[in-house]
């Protein structure tokens, strides 16, 4: 009888961090071209990103169990998974927030956060891909201080934007909507670097 052929974690991370940076992809362009229609198509997709990261991550867990040996710790694995995870289902909910929010148009310089989350998801894919050969990597600090630097760069964004509609909106309604909306942005970047973080936590653990 044939042997299981052992299962993969680490391109199973990878798998994650990729829908993650694709659906980050799509977000950006449904700002960019935000319409009641494009919400619909846009959402889906992100939708369907979203599924198949739940499945991978169902996956990864059950393999865990029955894993003799793990390329890394086995909590490693599974927080990594965890926050990767994040990033999927905050990019997801925020098409949710959109179409329950009844959000009509996007505000000046939302599409300058999506391009935030792309970036971050983006560099965490990157670091991800980077992790099997980090003793070498080159490429892997660097995208764990540009995530790092990404998120940084958000939270000024936050801020500003924040403070913009508390300040200048007269709708309270709006006020109410786009809070929601800034928040879940907000997270959706933390959530990157704090995969990145970890990744970083298992360079230091295994070198």
């Amino acid at each position: 009888m044939a042997r299981r052929k052992q299962y993969d974690f680490l391109d199973a991370m990878a798998h994650l961090t990729k829908n993650a940076a694709a659906a980050a992809e799509v977000l950006v362009q449904l700002v960019k071209n935000y319409s009641a229609e494009n919400l619909i198509t846009e959402a889906e997709k992100i939708h369907d990103l979203e599924k198949e990261g739940d499945k991978i991550v169902t996956e990864l867990t059950n393999e865990l169990y029955d894993a003799f040996i793990t390329p890394i710790d086995r909590e490693d694995i599974l927080i990594i998974a965890e926050r990767i995870d994040d990033i999927l289902d905050g990019i997801n909910a925020l098409t949710y927030l959109f179409e329950n929010l009844a959000i009509t148009k996007m505000r000046p310089q939302t599409d300058e956060f999506a391009q935030l989350v792309l970036v971050a998801a983006n560099g965490v894919h990157t670091a991800m891909l980077e992790f099997p050969k980090f003793k070498h990597s080159k490429t892997l600090k660097k995208m764990i201080d540009e995530v790092n630097r990404v998120e940084s760069e958000s939270d000024r964004l936050y801020s500003k934007l924040k403070k913009g509609l508390f300040t200048e909106e007269t709708d309270l309604l709006e006020i109410i909507k786009w809070k929601d909306v800034y928040d879940r942005f907000e997270q959706i970047v933390n959530a990157t670097e704090a995969a990145v973080d970890i990744i970083d936590g298992m360079v230091i653990k295994n070198t």
